[in-house]
């Protein structure tokens, strides 16, 4: 697999497995831990996590232009390693719940988030440039996609455990203090304390409390005040394992930094050869206004799929949570269960580490018979694809109760939820979609973007990617107000669109490309 690749492809892919590990444990708990520990509803819970996923994202084009100016690459990636460190140290030390001061812990919760989303933004555009400009090398260049997909693959092995991992040490403690996982007690317990409870979920609550604790519950406020706060301490440690993970890598990054090319040396040479030849510079400046326009009209056309695909950190995660039979994966290790919403995280980069070898044969096939697609019909290819996965999730949520009828009942059983395959089926196609677009857009970036722009590109291709999870709050407010199987709809159009948009562009996309 690695044959014919540059060396340093595995070691910026092992530094980047800590950001990988972080981004997972996030996507899986973030939403579920805004609402247990603050008591929040879906809605302004998604408004924190879609702002906190765009700034991940954004905040990339403002790291790529720091680095650009300063030509300091690699410090830049380093800064974003260590910032990235503290953002999660801050959310993992635990602080009770319900919590004594809403506004002074909601603002120190996104303090931390703010630091982690900057500290992405320093990093993860930077090192993709890094590894882009292994592949300006002519003896790697017809490698470029299959060497992107490797780096997808490698970092994905860091996010591959992290799900499992903040699931267990949850429930571990948890258990440790003698009670048991349910979806469905944090919100309980924070309507059964604040007096909005209805009466029907009223008695699903003291039902609940007595099986989790294993005795009936005479006073229901000071059990609802207890698992709470042990169940987000839970949490925090979960988000404690992150920091390990990004310490790994920061030990990775600075024993393996300066085996790794830096993109400012390459800067200062195409800037010698602008000043040296100048009867090109007119040419040169024609091609990179083609070459922007190309991008640009690449990067509005993504920002459908990720505003669908994203949805697995929001209205994925709380279908899971809301209308999954969870009951059927629940892994007991004796000290601990892996059973929760959060667990479906977990088949993502699964699924991306067990296909990256398939699809990079399928189309290593496809290019010996002279059939390989171009890059951007491979980007429009998965987002059909991906509108696939949501017109199941579609079909599979047909006669499910609304949001609305599911609150005032306090939950289903699970005999009324719908088997986990379901969503496991998604993800797999989901996941298809993904290494057709996300590898082979940073791919198609770095191979389209002149010399001198190339950390602020892969910064905007990760700002469409801003835009596109700013949007997550969109399916949040359609998945309280409308049937959950119009909800998927949405996003099977939003594909759709992005799909034939690529097609009509098709042709100057590869010509710009070639």
């Amino acid at each position: 697999m690695f044959k014919g690749h540059p060396k340093g492809l595995i070691a910026a892919a092992l530094a980047n497995m800590g950001e990988r590990f972080g981004f997972y444990i996030m996507m899986a708990i973030l939403s579920l831990f805004l609402m247990s520990k603050f008591g929040l509803d879906p809605t302004p819970a998604t408004w924190i996590y879609s702002i906190f996923y765009a700034l991940i994202y954004l905040l990339a084009l403002v790291g790529g232009l720091i680095a650009d100016k300063t030509k300091k690459y690699k410090g830049t990636i380093l800064a974003g390693l260590i910032l990235m460190t503290v953002g999660y140290t801050i959310i993992a030390i635990p602080t009770p719940t319900p919590v004594p001061n809403f506004v002074f812990y909601l603002i120190l919760t996104c303090f931390g988030l703010f630091a982690i989303a900057f500290g992405n933004g320093l990093f993860k555009g930077n090192l993709q440039a890094v590894v882009g400009q292994m592949y300006d090398n002519p003896k790697y260049s017809e490698k470029r996609d299959t060497g992107f997909q490797i780096f997808y693959m490698f970092i994905n092995v860091g996010a591959l455990f992290a799900p499992l991992l903040a699931v267990g040490i949850r429930n571990w403690w948890v258990q440790s203090n003698g009670y048991a996982y349910n979806p469905d007690l944090p919100s309980l317990s924070h309507q059964f304390l604040k007096g909005t409870i209805t009466p029907q979920a009223s008695e699903r609550f003291a039902q609940l409390s007595s099986e989790v604790s294993g005795v009936a519950q005479t006073d229901l406020t000071a059990f609802a005040n207890d698992y709470l706060n042990v169940f987000n301490t839970g949490f925090h440690y979960a988000f404690g394992v992150a920091i390990i993970a990004m310490l790994i890598s920061v030990v990775i990054y600075i024993v393996n930094k300066n085996k790794l090319p830096d993109p400012a040396e390459k800067k200062a040479i195409q800037e010698k050869v602008t000043e040296e030849q100048p009867v090109v510079v007119e040419m040169d400046k024609v091609e990179v206004r083609q070459r922007l326009y190309a991008l640009f009209s690449v990067f509005a056309v993504v920002v459908f799929f990720w505003f669908s695909f994203h949805q697995n950190g929001v209205t994925l995660t709380l279908f899971a949570k809301d209308y999954t039979d969870l009951s059927m994966i629940n892994i007991n290790l004796g000290f601990t269960s892996i059973q929760g919403a959060e667990i479906f995280q977990f088949f993502n980069p699964f699924f991306v580490v067990f296909l990256t070898p398939v699809i990079i044969g399928l189309f290593g096939w496809l290019k010996a018979k002279g059939f390989e697609p171009s890059t951007p019909k491979k980007i429009a290819i998965g987002m059909g694809i991906a509108a696939t996965a949501f017109g199941i999730m579609t079909i599979g949520s047909i006669g499910l109760p609304t949001y609305n009828e599911l609150t005032e009942m306090g939950g289903l059983s699970d005999a009324a939820r719908v088997t986990p395959f379901l969503l496991i089926g998604t993800y797999f196609i989901l996941t298809v979609a993904e290494l057709f677009i996300s590898p082979l857009g940073l791919s198609f970036v770095s191979k389209v973007a002149p010399p001198q722009y190339q950390g602020i590109m892969q910064g905007a291709w990760l700002g469409a990617t801003a835009l596109g999870n700013q949007l997550l709050i969109v399916g949040t407010i359609f998945y309280q107000s409308i049937p959950i199987w119009a909800t998927w709809t949405i996003f099977v159009s939003a594909c759709l669109i992005s799909m034939f948009t690529m097609l009509f562009m098709l042709k100057w996309l590869e010509r710009v490309s070639a």
